[in-house]
């Protein structure tokens, strides 16, 4: 598709599927073979029981803070399934199913949420930043990755992720400013979810839409329905075309909607209603998907729970694994920002190591 062929200012968005899996689009033609879709379905099918599971994980007290992802799955899921192995991605919270396509291993999911510095290696994973929690911390340091490529003259792009509310943050918009500047190869997506933990989007911004920010810096917007996986792999796609033929850097803002709440340790009945998420609900993009398929005859919703069955057997025995990990070292503590530690950081582990040796001295009680 044509990229920059499109209005970011138009609030319709980009759309295939309507929320019953029926195609209504003019004069579409299939870009994705039945087998890749239903592939991509699986995944998505996937990536929700690794969700559920985390949550009651998080709930039993076996894990830190989780963010849910439970709505979004056909935006990471689509993000995760365009990139090519020397492509970067500078994830932000919430991508769960595109760090897995990435290559990601759900030990390492597990562990990072039971606080272990070291799960962020992501050994499998090829070109990937850690997760990054600071609102649009993480822009920056995609336009820096995208600038490095350029400078190398490699074929590659960045694709780099920030919630609606990150994008009233000074990063996302220095960011975009100099990777437009450098025309450097940047996909940014916004994912539009309408909440910015408890603030919706039309207390964000007096934007049309969040896609119209890109005309401020000359690249090309879209808007995209990001419940729409066929959709939004299309997007996706065309972006990573025209970023990688060096025309510069793309801003799609994916409209989608936060099933759950922010993170475990938020309620989102406080600040959204009932009749809000009902409404949301048969926009489920698994939902959409598998109507899709089965209209087309090449998915059978019968064999899901099978399906389903064995993918929670593989989570529960990754978990297993991270939940047996060694405990942390102290080095963790220290090991992740210099490679070389200052004398004042020695120090202060210096002084915690006596203090750990005094500790495990004292007598029982």
């Amino acid at each position: 598709m044509d990229i920059a062929a499109y209005d970011p200012l138009n609030e319709t968005p980009y759309q295939i599927l309507d929320a019953q899996g029926k195609v209504i689009l003019d004069h579409w033609e299939q870009s994705l073979s039945d087998s890749e879709l239903i592939e991509a379905f699986k995944n998505m099918l996937f990536v929700r029981q690794f969700d559920t599971m985390a949550i009651s994980y998080q709930r039993q007290g076996r894990m830190y803070t989780y963010p849910p992802n439970l709505g979004q799955e056909a935006l990471s899921v689509a993000s995760g399934s365009v990139l090519q192995k020397t492509d970067w991605m500078v994830p932000s919270v919430r991508e769960m199913g595109a760090w897995y396509m990435k290559g990601v291993s759900l030990k390492e999911l597990f562990l990072y949420y039971r606080g272990h510095e070291i799960a962020q290696r992501f050994e499998q994973a090829n070109r990937i930043m850690p997760i990054t929690v600071p609102i649009a911390s993480q822009i920056p340091h995609a336009a820096g990755v995208g600038y490095g490529i350029k400078f190398h003259g490699e074929k590659a792009v960045v694709l780099t992720f920030i919630g609606d509310g990150g994008t009233s943050e000074g990063d996302f918009h220095e960011a975009l400013n100099f990777a437009a500047v450098w025309k450097v190869p940047l996909i940014t997506v916004i994912q539009n979810n309408h909440y910015a933990i408890s603030l919706p989007v039309h207390k964000q911004t007096a934007s049309k839409t969040l896609a119209a920010k890109s005309l401020s810096y000359g690249m090309p917007g879209i808007r995209v329905d990001g419940n729409d996986y066929i959709a939004m792999h299309e997007v996706l796609s065309g972006s990573i075309d025209y970023a990688r033929q060096g025309n510069g850097p793309v801003l799609i803002e994916a409209l989608t909607y936060r099933r759950g709440a922010h993170t475990t340790s938020d309620d989102p009945k406080k600040y959204r209603t009932q009749e809000e998420e009902q409404e949301w609900e048969p926009k489920d993009p698994v939902n959409r998907l598998r109507s899709f398929l089965v209209h087309k005859n090449i998915w059978n919703p019968d064999e899901e729970a099978e399906l389903i069955e064995g993918y929670r057997k593989e989570i529960d025995t990754q978990f297993l694994e991270a939940e047996q990990y060694p405990p942390h070292s102290l080095d963790d503590v220290f090991a992740y920002m210099f490679s070389e530690l200052p004398p004042e950081l020695e120090a202060q582990k210096q002084e915690y190591q006596d203090y750990l040796n005094a500790t495990a001295q004292e007598p029982q009680k």
